[in-house]
């Protein structure tokens, strides 16, 4: 056995190279064996615990990348070498950015855990909270890898004060470049803070209708009426004028109709009550006004206004349906008529004209009525 404490491999004995992998070997298994128990006892206590603490730790645990724990069990191996100074700082450095590429790793798996949590509490009683979430979980990875990638190039060395002032410089030019994709992207911004509409909202957006049903970080989705997809970049979105019919609280509606100029004064003046009595016997629907409004080409122009009690379009035409037809039925037994537009064109020098109709059923025009002084 003297072999193994006299045979060298750059200039460590076989017997110190074994002990190094023993230690590496033992320091992982050592990692492998406290995440096992601290998942197993965590899980536990998660089922019986009232908050969710437990199961976040769980959950990140979860992640745990054994290859990149390899890198600090090399370097409690290493130190049982005897290498030169460079080796221990490489293998040092290297079991740091590993440990804080896992602690990345660990700080995601607790962003997504915490913000699926908070959206699933959310889509039941605040849709805009689980819209805005998605940005929230982009942001927060972005912060969490930003400060990580700091300490790490800090640990190998790099002098960060002088990177992040060069950063500034830079990063001027790529914002130019760029500066469509973060036009979105502060859109995207701006509709999480604002909430101007959230997923599952009623919007037209220009001459484009839909139902709201993903805001993302470049694009907001709608789903048409009539079934496709309609696709918009959030800064359009922001820049053009938007209607949401989902936060209609009453709808007020603006109606007109006519009667024909042969309308007896009597029955014009009833009009205005018997919209009334119509309308207020509609159960969602609260009268606000009926007047004779103006003398129109062809007809005496009444308009009326009510307020729907509920904001659903669908039930706003079933009363105006149910009024419309009232209407006519009221003003059919008050012998009152609706007008249609006409023309009454007068010709001067002519009069008496009229149609008359032979036996054979040719309509044919008495020419002694044509006009004055002809044969």
């Amino acid at each position: 056995m003297n072999w193994i404490t006299d045979y060298e491999v750059l200039d460590n004995t076989l017997l110190a190279w074994i002990t190094a992998a023993g230690i590496t070997v033992l320091a992982l298994a050592v990692f492998m064996v406290v995440k096992w128990v601290l998942i197993n006892r965590l899980g536990a206590l998660s089922k019986h615990a009232v908050h969710d603490v437990f199961a976040s730790v769980v959950h990140s645990l979860r992640g745990t990348r054994m290859w990149l724990l390899f890198f600090p069990a090399l370097n409690f191996g290493v130190q049982a070498l005897e290498l030169p100074p460079r080796a221990y700082d490489i293998a040092g450095k290297l079991a740091a950015v590993a440990l804080f590429v896992q602690i990345g790793l660990w700080g995601m798996r607790q962003i997504s855990f915490w913000i699926d949590r908070s959206k699933a509490k959310a889509q039941d009683t605040n849709i805009g909270a689980a819209t805005s979430l998605g940005a929230v979980s982009f942001i927060g990875q972005v912060v969490l890898w930003s400060i990580l990638l700091l300490v790490i190039l800090q640990n190998m060395g790099v002098d960060i004060t002088a990177l992040i002032a060069g950063l500034g410089v830079g990063g001027i030019a790529v914002a130019l470049a760029v500066q469509n994709i973060l036009g979105d992207l502060f859109a995207s911004l701006s509709i999480v803070i604002d909430k101007p509409f959230v997923i599952g909202d009623f919007v037209v957006v220009g001459e484009y209708a839909g139902t709201v049903e993903y805001v993302g970080l470049k694009t907001t989705r709608l789903r048409s009426l009539s079934g496709e997809q309609l696709i918009f970049s959030n800064s359009d979105m922001l820049s053009t004028r938007v209607r949401n019919y989902k936060r209609m609280e009453t709808r007020r509606i603006v109606f007109g109709f006519g009667v024909l100029y042969s309308t007896p004064h009597a029955k014009l003046a009833g009009i205005p009550q018997t919209v009334r009595e119509i309308v207020e016997a509609q159960e969602r629907a609260k009268f606000d006004r009926a007047h004779f409004k103006a003398f129109g080409e062809s007809s005496y122009d009444f308009e009326v206004v009510y307020i729907m009690q509920v904001p659903d379009f669908n039930a706003y035409m079933d009363v105006q349906q149910e009024i419309n037809l009232e209407l006519v039925r009221r003003f059919g037994e008050q012998g009152i008529d609706f007008a249609f537009p006409t023309r009454t064109l007068d010709f001067p020098g002519v009069v008496n004209i009229r149609t008359l109709r032979d036996d054979d059923g040719d309509a044919e025009t008495d020419a002694a009525a044509q006009a004055q002084g002809r044969p």
